[in-house]
C-alpha cells in the first residue's frame, strides 16, 4: 500500500475497538474536557483576558496549588468570538492524566506510571480516514486567506520575544529516508500572518529531519497541531526510538488507532479530530530571529537567535476551536512537570526492561526537577554486585531518559521513588558521597540549560549518578530499618475510619514481615 510505504500509516474506516479488557482514552480534546468537567477539574473563565502576559500570569498564580483545575479562557482579546484557549490541561493533577489515557480517577502516582508503562508496550498503528466531514476540516484558510494571528497565541512571560503557540502542541514531520511520521512538541513564535518560527533543540527528531532535507536542497514539510488532546501531548513530549512513529505509541496509549486525514497542502497527514492544524514548508535556509521564551527550567531559554521559519500554506480548524497552551514554569505551575513525571518514568522503566536490567521496582522523574527533566529515581531489588551502578548508568542514557537529566538516583526496593522524603532519607543514610557518586560528561543536553555558559556550551551536559542503595557487599550486615509490621498495618488500616482519621491509610512500600 502506498500509505504504508510512504507515511507509515494504513488506510481504514475509523477507530477500531480496543482489545478485550483494554481501556480506551477520550476520542478527542472535547471528549476529555467533558470527562474532566464531570469531576470538577475544569474552570471556565468568561471574563475578557489579554494575550500579553495575562493568561500566563493567571495560570501561574492559579496553579500554585497541587491539583488546581485546568483553565479554559473563553473570551480572549483579539481573537474571534468562539475561539478559546485551554491552559495547563493536565497541570499537577494525576486524575486528569488518568482520564487522558482512559484510566479511572483515584489512582496513586506509581499505579498510573505502571499502567502507562504497559500501554507503551502495545503500540497500535494509525489509520487514514476520509477527510471530508472530519471535525478538523470544518473550516479552511488557504493561500492569501491564511492568517494565523486570530488564534489565541500569547506572550507567556514579560520578556518573551513575541506571541507563542503552545507549547501544548504536536509537530509532525517525515523522516526523509525511512518515511515514518515523527510527532514532537516544540515552541513556535508567531512571526506574521503566514509565518511561524520553530525552535528545536539539538538532537530532536524534527530538527534532524529538516537538516537532512536541507542537505539535499529540499524544503521540509511540517504539520503543526495547535489544539490537541492531552494523550497526544504526552506522546509528543517523550523521546521514542528514532526509527518508529510516535503515532503508534499514541494508539497504544489510547487503546485504538489514531485517525489521520491526508494533507491538503503537503504530503503529510494530520489528526482528523484535532482542533487546529497548520500545514507549511520550511524552504532551505529559511530562518528568522526568535526568542527568548520562558522555558521548562523556570528560566528564559537561549538568547534571541535564528530559528526555522515555517511558511504556512493552509490552516484547518474546527468550529469554535480550542487552542491548547502549556505554561513552562517552576513546579507546580509547569504543565509538563507531572506529565513528564509519569510518561518519562514509564518510558525509562520500559527501556530498562528492554535491555534486561532485572529487579526494577519503580522509576520516577520528579516533577519539581525542571519539569520532570532534571532528576530520575530508580528503585530496585539488588541481586548481584554492581546491580545498582548498572541501573544508574543505563537509566541515565536510555532513549527515554537521556535528554537533559542531571541527577540519577538509585534506591532500594523498600523506598518509594515518588516519595521525595523517602528518597532524601535514603540519600542521607545509604549513600557515602566519597564512594557512591559518579559523573558522566559530555552528555546530551539542551540550549535551554541555564547552568552552562557561554550558551554555545549548553548542548553538552553532565550527569551525576548517585547510589543511595545499601552497600551490596554488606547487605546482610546493614543496619535494620524500622518498619511497621504487616499485621499491625493491616489492623490499623481496617480501623482507619473508626479512628476518625481523614481519607484513606497511606500505602507503605516497606513493611516488617
Amino acid at each position: 500500500m502506498e500509505e504504508m510505504a510512504v507515511g507509515g500509516v494504513t488506510p481504514g474506516r475509523g477507530a477500531e475497538p480496543a482489545a478485550a479488557g483494554a481501556t480506551q482514552g477520550p476520542r478527542d480534546l472535547r471528549d476529555w474536557l467533558a470527562r474532566v468537567e464531570r469531576i470538577g477539574q475544569l474552570r471556565r473563565i468568561k471574563a475578557e483576558v489579554g494575550r500579553r502576559e495575562e493568561m500566563g500570569a493567571i495560570t501561574y498564580l492559579a496553579h500554585q496549588e497541587i491539583g488546581a483545575p485546568a483553565l479554559l479562557f473563553e473570551n480572549v482579546k483579539g481573537s474571534p468570538r468562539g475561539f478559546s484557549a485551554l491552559w495547563n490541561p493536565i497541570g499537577s493533577s494525576v486524575d486528569r492524566f488518568a482520564l487522558a489515557i482512559g484510566e479511572p480517577t483515584g489512582l496513586g502516582i506509581m499505579d498510573i506510571i505502571q499502567r502507562c508503562k504497559t500501554k507503551f508496550t502495545t503500540p497500535i498503528p494509525p489509520v487514514v480516514v476520509e477527510g471530508e466531514g472530519q471535525p478538523v476540516n470544518e473550516n479552511h484558510l488557504r493561500d492569501d486567506k491564511v492568517d494565523v494571528r486570530g488564534f489565541p497565541a500569547s506572550r507567556h512571560w514579560p520578556r518573551d520575544g513575541g506571541e507563542y503557540v503552545g507549547t501544548c502542541d504536536a509537530i509532525i514531520t517525515r523522516d526523509p529516508d525511512g518515511g515514518w511520521l515523527n510527532v514532537g512538541t516544540y515552541r513556535q513564535m508567531v512571526q506574521g500572518k503566514n509565518q511561524v518560527g520553530l525552535y528545536l533543540s539539538p538532537g530532536k527528531d524534527a530538527r534532524l529531519h529538516i537538516e537532512r532535507y536541507w542537505s539535499r536542497n529540499q524544503p521540509a514539510e511540517v504539520v503543526c497541531c495547535w489544539g490537541i488532546d492531552p494523550a497526544t501531548f504526552i506522546v509528543a513530549s517523550q523521546t521514542f526510538p528514532k526509527t518508529v512513529s510516535e503515532l503508534d505509541y499514541l494508539g497504544g496509549l489510547l487503546g485504538r488507532p489514531v485517525e489521520l486525514v491526508k494533507g491538503q497542502a503537503t504530503s503529510l497527514y494530520y489528526p482528523a479530530r484535532a482542533e487546529i492544524v497548520v500545514e507549511g514548508v520550511i524552504p532551505p535556509g529559511s530562518q528568522k530571529m526568535e526568542g527568548p521564551f520562558g522555558e521548562f527550567t523556570g528560566y528564559y531559554g537561549r538568547p534571541e537567535d535564528l530559528a526555522f521559519l515555517i511558511d504556512v500554506k493552509a490552516v484547518h480548524y474546527r468550529d469554535n476551536p480550542i487552542h491548547t497552551n502549556a505554561l513552562m514554569a517552576d513546579y507546580p505551575a509547569n504543565e509538563c512537570a507531572l506529565l513528564y513525571a509519569i510518561a518519562r518514568s514509564a518510558r525509562i522503566w520500559n527501556d530498562l526492561d528492554r535491555v534486561g536490567v532485572p529487579g526494577i521496582k519503580g522509576v520516577y522523574a520528579h516533577p519539581a526537577a525542571a519539569g520532570g527533566f532534571g532528576m530520575t529515581v530508580v528503585a530496585l531489588e539488588q541481586r548481584y554486585a554492581g546491580h545498582a551502578p548498572q541501573a544508574l548508568a543505563l537509566a541515565a542514557q536510555v532513549p527515554g531518559g537521556a535528554y537533559y537529566a542531571k541527577w540519577i538516583v538509585a534506591v532500594d526496593h523498600d523506598v518509594d521513588p515518588s516519595n521525595t522524603n523517602q528518597v532524601i532519607w535514603a540519600m542521607a543514610t545509604r549513600c557515602n558521597p566519597a564512594e557512591d557518586i559518579d559523573v558522566l560528561r559530555q552528555t546530551w543536553s539542551t540550549w535551554l540549560d541555564p547552568t552552562q555558559n557561554p550558551p554555545e556550551e549548553r548542548p553538552y551536559g553532565s550527569k551525576a549518578l548517585i547510589n543511595a542503595c545499601m552497600e551490596h557487599r554488606y547487605l546482610k550486615d546493614f543496619s535494620r530499618r524500622t518498619k511497621v509490621s504487616r499485621a499491625t498495618y493491616e489492623a490499623v488500616a481496617a480501623r482507619w475510619g473508626e479512628l476518625g482519621l481523614p481519607g484513606t491509610p497511606p500505602t507503605l512500600w516497606a513493611l516488617d514481615d
